[in-house]
């Protein structure tokens, strides 16, 4: 049969094999409904396998492709759909022209610049997924498309996890490359949010160092064996990325910096300041893909209404769900302390008495960086009764901008935690599963909180710097929304 009149579900043309390898081939096809290109990759089940692991094998697939079609951002490619044909799965994705960032660096390794260049944006993606509970799993920089533009995808969304890839096939042999996982995951250890972060670092390490940072080997046994130890060469040509990189590769998955950290450090690192868009994650409804896809999704990995990344209980960050304001200016600062003393909320039980004066920001109780990973949700508290509601208009509803929203937010603080409340989504709230008397418990502790540094990101993203007390810090990235006209803290990492 020609290749030119081969067709997947009397829909897409086949026109020409424009990648391939152990997984499958990727075609460039036409989608005749919608009249648009689209690469489409052909998934190859292993056949060393006898009947039924084949058959696992194949639902993982389609379950890992269908997790990766909810993730929707404009430094991902976009799975479309997922269908089963000819007894194999196969991923309508968007075509991007372009090259591989592993041929791009395989000849020659790339600038310090473009290396930051192409980091940031796929940090910016990888941090999107990382919101809604995606981990990527084979983060390499084979997996990295670049267009003629310098624009960077990732792709590969927990593909190669769910066919084997990187993982010891029954006879002992190594099906992919171990040159770029995390020590643990080389351990046997399963992937999550940190061995992204050493991945993306080791990708990055790759491309201006001209190898990976476990060296290169013949025998991918020994090669396994080294990045299993966590052992790497520290990087001569990496310049001013030198720093970030080092943090990227610590053999401690909990000394690594979140992927949201990873993005601000290299937008900060773009030669010239360059700007650069950071897109929020969104999931697609299942009803858009659920017509080729399996009805269920493994709770690992669910995104439930609600819940952005929860974090451990005792973490500051899982308290409030409010990290950092922006920066006031002197006056600012006296103004909204004086708006806040005559807004005041009458005292009752629920509310705290009032404070001299209120200070300029929120976080949860002072504690080590959280795990990137979520964490399961805490039991409810058993104290349910709800905060009075402040009678006058707060200080937030005049905020034109989320960063204004944000340091506006934090002017009310600690003194006023009845109305700052109010200024959390219910989203938030229930990702925390935060009570107002638990909140209001937690600022009752801080004397001052204060926030630098606030600057916008994206849209409705929020930097910034936060110090409590005059002592304890920590970076935060917001995503802030608007309901009734009033900016509110919906996620915070």
């Amino acid at each position: 049969m020609l290749v030119e009149s081969r067709r997947i579900r009397d829909r897409y043309r086949l026109i020409e094999p424009i990648g391939g390898g152990a997984m499958g081939t990727v075609w460039r096809a036409q989608d005749e409904r919608l009249d648009r290109t689209v690469a489409i990759k052909e998934l190859l089940l292993p056949h060393d396998h006898d009947e039924h692991r084949t058959e696992e094998a194949k639902n993982r697939a389609m379950r890992e492709a269908r997790i990766a079609a909810r993730l929707q951002h404009s430094h991902a490619i976009t799975v479309f759909a997922v269908l089963e044909e000819e007894d194999r799965p196969w991923l309508i994705m968007e075509y991007l022209p372009s090259k591989s960032f592993a041929v791009q660096i395989k000849d020659e390794p790339a600038s310090v610049d473009d290396a930051i260049r192409v980091g940031a944006q796929i940090s910016s993606a990888l941090a999107g997924a990382h919101r809604v509970g995606i981990v990527h799993r084979d983060v390499k920089p084979a997996n990295i498309l670049v267009s003629d533009d310098g624009t960077a995808k990732i792709t590969d969304f927990g593909i190669s996890r769910a066919i084997g890839d990187v993982k010891l096939t029954a006879t002992g042999e190594i099906a992919g490359t171990p040159a770029y996982l995390a020590p643990e995951v080389a351990r046997g250890e399963d992937a999550d949010f940190a061995a992204d972060v050493f991945s993306l670092g080791a990708t990055l390490y790759a491309a201006v160092e001209g190898q990976p940072p476990y060296g290169t080997a013949d025998n991918p046994i020994a090669l396994l064996y080294k990045a299993s130890s966590g052992e790497i060469e520290p990087p001569t040509k990496a310049e001013r990325l030198t720093p970030l990189l080092l943090r990227m590769l610590d053999s401690d998955p909990a000394e690594r910096p979140s992927m949201d950290e990873v993005e601000r450090e290299l937008r900060v690192l773009l030669p010239d300041a360059e700007p650069g868009a950071s897109v929020l994650a969104e999931t697609v409804p299942d009803a858009e893909v659920a017509p080729v896809l399996t009805p269920t999704v493994p709770a690992a990995v669910t995104v439930p209404t609600g819940e952005v990344g929860a974090v451990s209980p005792g973490a500051r960050k899982g308290l409030i769900a409010v990290g950092a304001g922006a920066a006031l200016l002197c006056v600012g600062v006296v103004v909204a302390i004086l708006l806040i003393v005559r807004q005041r909320p009458p005292q009752d039980n629920a509310a705290p008495p009032a404070s001299p004066a209120p200070s300029t920001s929120a976080s949860a109780t002072p504690s080590p960086s959280p795990s990137p990973s979520p964490s399961p949700s805490a039991s409810p508290s058993s104290a349910t009764s709800a905060p009075p509601t402040s009678p006058t208009v707060s200080t937030v509803a005049s905020a034109k901008t989320a960063a204004d929203a944000l340091s506006a937010y934090y002017a009310l603080l600690p003194g006023n935690p009845a109305e700052a409340w109010n200024l959390l989504t219910a989203k938030f709230k229930a990702s925390r599963n935060q009570t107002y008397e638990s909140y209001r418990s937690f600022w009752s502790r801080y004397k001052s909180v204060t926030p630098s540094n606030v600057k916008e990101i994206g849209p409705g993203r929020v930097t910034a710097h936060v110090v409590y007390d005059g002592g304890n810090a920590e970076n935060d990235t917001f995503t802030m929304v608007q309901e009734g006209g009033v900016w509110k803290i919906d996620a915070q990492n």
